[in-house]
């Protein structure tokens, strides 16, 4: 296997080919296979990861893990990366990973959108919000900005221009920095912001910021509570429209065996949680309930905040988001699921006690001090990018400089990856191992006379969750529940009972008070028993299944 380094942000091929010397290395780990194909033909991968020795993979809880849905949001596809190898190379030594490598399921995607992200890490980068395919027309925008590297350095700044109607001026205090123009004030010099581009058509005089060619959002493209252009922004023209999303509602409706799904994206450094559009007394009790344990596991185990979308991470007070990963997964499979910002800029800086979009709107001018000092002190002044002039073809002699947002913002510098994504594994293992998961209590035969016994299977739900894992899931009757099969030998009989049993849904460990009460009690509802008689030869061996397509497969062999 190549070495695989957490300092660098991997292109599409050099990603492809790490991913598949894994899956060579650790074949009896890992497995790879392509679940679709991106918008420009480039294969999505998808990485199974348990013990197979133990079981195949789609007869154990699983839990669903992606990244990189957005463009320019690069880390998450090396957070995918660094949990396998996390995986891969600490089964043995330890115990949770090889717990759960022998009895459960990882299914990581680490790239969703190949397309966009090679776009973001191309020698002149080109950022656009997802996919590259042109929506929701055709032909190229005309008349106005195209933002792009025009100088050729790499890098996608802001262009700093005269003005004397500009908002912005030089800050007394820190030349380096721009602050708002007062609402009255005249008589200075004053400057307009424009990202670093090039002008379509310009007349001299009018500038518009035109939006990309390419203006899909793959994470407003999932089915559940999906809205049109109009309501929507980047929705695409129907729910699933787009392969890269088509690809993954596929691959998780057709594995039932998931039991939760985490989607990394940058930036913010929280966990967020369903829903985007409705508040939290929406949520069925029970629900909520789980989502606040793991959420505090979570901030535990990463040093995140976990908060709700509606309650703490609009980007308009007055609007919602639909038609993510996230909703969907929740609402329509009945799954725990997650979006997980990577990184935040303030907090390394030393802001603490900020609200995570409101800032943007508002916040003290001694933040913006703390951030530029950050990039000087710990990325050698790479973070804020002082201002350089530059003869732009258009507008003549502007100046380019600003933050690079790609690697100080959106993602953290290299030189801070690793022990940014270090945070997540332990949290995604434990998350995975409080999915339910069926075990053997009882299973034997006992004789009533000869040629005739009883043969009885009892199972019992070891996992923290319930079977149906959500309330949601059981709202929409979206879990089977548990089934009991019994295979006979030749010449045997079945006198009662039936060759399939389904029985209802077992309880987990989730809903128990934080102390027992005077009046608690535990009655046996993660058990479920099935017996029956046959008649059969002395000797003959009879073989139990018991499954639940979210709790895995047990089966026994009985000698009579």
């Amino acid at each position: 296997m190549p070495e695989v380094r957490f300092d660098k942000y991997y292109r599409y091929e050099d990603l492809t080919r790490i991913l598949h010397s894994l899956a060579q290395e650790y074949p009896h780990f890992v497995s790879i296979e392509s679940i679709g194909k991106s918008y420009e033909g480039r294969d999505i991968w998808l990485m199974k990861v348990t013990c197979f020795a133990t079981g195949p993979d789609w007869e154990k809880p699983a839990l669903w893990v992606d990244g990189n849905i957005h463009s320019t949001e690069l880390a998450p596809s090396s957070t995918c990366l660094y949990l396998l190898q996390t995986l891969v190379t600490s089964y043995g030594t330890h115990p949770d990973i090889t717990r759960c490598l022998d009895t459960r399921t990882f299914y990581i995607c680490p790239r969703v959108n190949p397309d966009g992200a090679e776009l973001a890490l191309s020698d002149r980068p080109k950022f656009i919000r997802s996919s590259s395919r042109p929506y929701p027309y055709e032909e190229q925008p005309i008349d106005g900005l195209v933002s792009e590297d025009i100088d050729g350095d790499g890098r996608i700044l802001m262009m700093r221009i005269p003005d004397p109607n500009g908002p912005w001026k030089i800050s007394p205090t820190e030349p380096r920095l721009l602050v708002r123009r007062e609402p009255t004030e005249t008589g200075g010099e004053y400057y307009r912001l424009l990202p670093e581009g090039r002008l379509e058509d310009y007349d001299g005089f009018q500038i518009n910021i035109l939006p990309p060619r390419e203006g899909l959002d793959l994470n407003r493209n999932f089915p559940a509570l999906w809205r049109q252009e109009f309501e929507q922004a980047g929705a695409g023209p129907y729910p699933t429209s787009e392969p890269e999303v088509r690809s993954l509602v596929h691959f998780i409706t057709s594995h039932p065996n998931i039991t939760g799904a985490i989607a990394f994206h940058t930036f913010s450094g929280v966990l967020l949680r369903p829903y985007s559009h409705l508040s939290d007394e929406e949520l069925p009790v029970k629900d909520l309930y789980t989502y606040q344990r793991i959420g505090e596991k979570g901030t535990a185990l990463t040093g995140y905040p976990a908060i709700s979308v509606f309650h703490d991470f609009r980007y308009d007070p007055k609007e919602i988001v639909t038609g993510t990963l996230d909703d969907w997964a929740y609402e329509h499979q009945g799954l725990l699921s997650w979006t997980v910002e990577i990184w935040s800029p303030q907090r390394q800086a030393g802001i603490t006690d900020y609200k995570y979009i409101d800032w943007y709107r508002e916040h003290p001018w001694e933040d913006d001090l703390k951030l530029l000092r950050w990039s000087d002190e710990k990325l050698s002044g790479k973070g804020y990018v002082d201002w350089y002039p530059f003869n732009h073809p258009q507008l003549g002699q502007v100046e380019l400089g600003g933050w690079d947002t790609m690697y100080a913002w959106s993602n953290p510098p290299p030189e801070f990856l690793e022990q940014e994504i270090a945070r997540f594994p332990n949290w995604l293992i434990w998350h995975l191992l409080i999915s339910p998961r069926l075990e053997i209590y009882q299973a034997g035969a006992q004789q009533l006379s000869d040629g005739t016994y009883r043969v009885r299977l009892v199972v019992h739900n070891t996992g923290w969750l319930p079977t149906y894992v959500t309330q949601k899931a059981l709202e929409k009757k979206l879990v089977r529940g548990c089934i009991f099969e019994i295979e006979l030998p030749e010449g045997a009989t079945l006198e009662t009972g039936r060759a399939r049993e389904e029985l209802g849904q077992l309880e987990g460990r989730a809903y128990k008070p934080s102390a027992p009460t005077r009046r608690h009690g535990d009655p046996t509802q993660d058990r479920a028993k099935v017996e029956w008689v046959i008649r059969a030869p002395e000797g003959s061996k009879v073989r139990l299944l018991a499954r639940h397509e979210r709790a895995g497969v047990i089966r026994v062999e009985i000698v009579l």
